[in-house]
């Protein structure tokens, strides 16, 4: 019998995701406008986010760790609970004195709490889907980040615009709140792990453990990892940092200009979902090469394009496709690599799995912005010599990866048989 793929745990899931993120997205736009009208910098709040990231990355392992020792479900209500208790002190606690303060303590704690949630929301879905339907949930979820993401800012924006920042980070906790009630109905089956010794003892073992997994037992688990942590470095550090560069600096245009690309990129995103989900029994997973050259082959025209004596509009328009296309094809490529990786780890490992891939992504991303903020600069002249290169080399590592991938399906379609 096929499990159907919207059940009742899964539902409950998603709608939790939809607010959590929503509230997540609402709170940091509208911390972002306070901190810009407070300090007149833009830069002041990147740095303040930039140093919160720090804790997911190092804490990530031990929040793997501990979706795999605890019950996923309560962890899940505990730490959306604490993330509406932490906001609503932060509201309370704030004022103009010590706001600055109060921001940077407010992120630097929900990115702990963060690197202990990602990895769980992770380990869950396998823990409610099976087969194909792990990739399709993974798209849904996807979809839903993609929808909070294109929604909540301007939404925030009008609530942040219309009664201040407290009001916005009461209905932030609203968000958390709620997202803890529908994680309360989830029911998932647990089983302690036997442990022996003390909890330092055991953290080192299950670490142990997990890493000996992914580079002895699973080394597919590894080069996927590789291979995601690859693509990631090259589109985000392009978009991220190239986008707002070429719209604003290179090509002069206005902020209406960027607004629409950025709106274009997040539909490209929902589009990247529902074409994953789509192609769940279609796509095989040898073609993945394919996907992933094709990453390279959409960086080619946004750079050739500068190559012409064109109008800066069309220059636009060509990037605008050629990151939109990028945009949709790592959206496929990334919810593949993840559902792969969960297929291919066993439950009680799952959560340190899903915590390294976390943490890969979030490393990778800001080195890519670094490098591509490096070569931005250094060709303003030329931005056709950041495209054109990074097109080729990210075409010729999907390329190089066609035997990994066909190596990867004859080896599950070994183990289905």
């Amino acid at each position: 019998m096929t499990q159907k793929l919207f059940t009742k745990n899964f539902v409950l899931l998603i709608l939790g995701q939809l607010s959590s993120l929503f509230g997540n997205f609402i709170l940091k736009l509208a911390l972002s406008m306070y901190v810009l009208e407070v300090t007149g910098s833009a830069a002041v709040f990147a740095g303040i986010l930039s140093v919160a990231t720090i804790p997911t990355i190092l804490l990530s392992p031990l929040g793997g760790i501990l979706a795999d020792r605890a019950d996923r479900r309560n962890i899940m209500v505990a730490l959306d609970g604490l993330s509406g208790i932490t906001v609503l002190c932060a509201a309370l606690f704030l004022s103009d004195g010590n706001a600055l303060a109060v921001i940077s303590v407010l992120l630097v704690i929900l990115s702990v709490l963060g690197a202990f949630e990602t990895p769980t929301v992770q380990a869950c879905i396998p823990s409610m889907l099976e087969g194909d339907n792990i990739m399709k949930g993974n798209a849904v979820v996807n979809q839903i980040a993609s929808l909070s993401y294109l929604i909540a800012p301007m939404l925030g924006g009008i609530l942040y615009s219309m009664f201040g920042l407290k009001p916005v980070m009461f209905a932030s906790v609203g968000c958390f709140l709620i997202t803890a009630l529908f994680e309360c109905f989830i029911k998932l089956s647990y089983q302690p792990l036997q442990s022996k010794g003390g909890m330092l003892s055991v953290i080192w073992q299950d670490f142990l453990s997990s890493m000996r997994y992914i580079s002895k037992e699973q080394t597919d688990i590894s080069k996927m990892l590789l291979l995601t942590a690859f693509s990631r470095f090259f589109v985000m550090g392009i978009t991220i940092v190239g986008l707002p560069y070429i719209v604003r600096t290179v090509l002069g245009l206005d902020a209406k200009y960027y607004g629409a690309a950025e709106s274009a990129l997040a539909v490209a995103t929902i589009l990247g979902s529902i074409a994953a989900g789509l192609l769940t029994e279609k796509l095989k997973i040898h073609r993945l090469s394919i996907l992933l050259a094709s990453i390279g082959i959409f960086m080619l025209p946004a750079g050739i394009a500068f190559l012409f004596p064109v109008s800066p509009v069309v220059k636009y328009m060509i990037n605008i496709i050629s990151f939109c296309g990028m945009q949709i094809v790592i959206s496929i490529f990334s919810i593949f690599a993840v559902s792969l990786i969960q297929q291919r780890t066993p439950n009680h490992l799952i959560g340190k799995v899903m915590a390294y891939t976390s943490a890969v992504t979030l490393c990778v991303q800001p080195i890519g912005q670094i490098v591509y903020g490096f070569l931005f600069d250094r060709f303003s002249n030329a931005v056709f010599l950041c495209f054109i290169p990074t097109g080729i080399i990210v075409c010729g590592v999907g390329l190089s990866a066609v035997n990994f991938f066909r190596n990867m399906e004859e080896g599950q379609n070994e183990a289905l048989e």
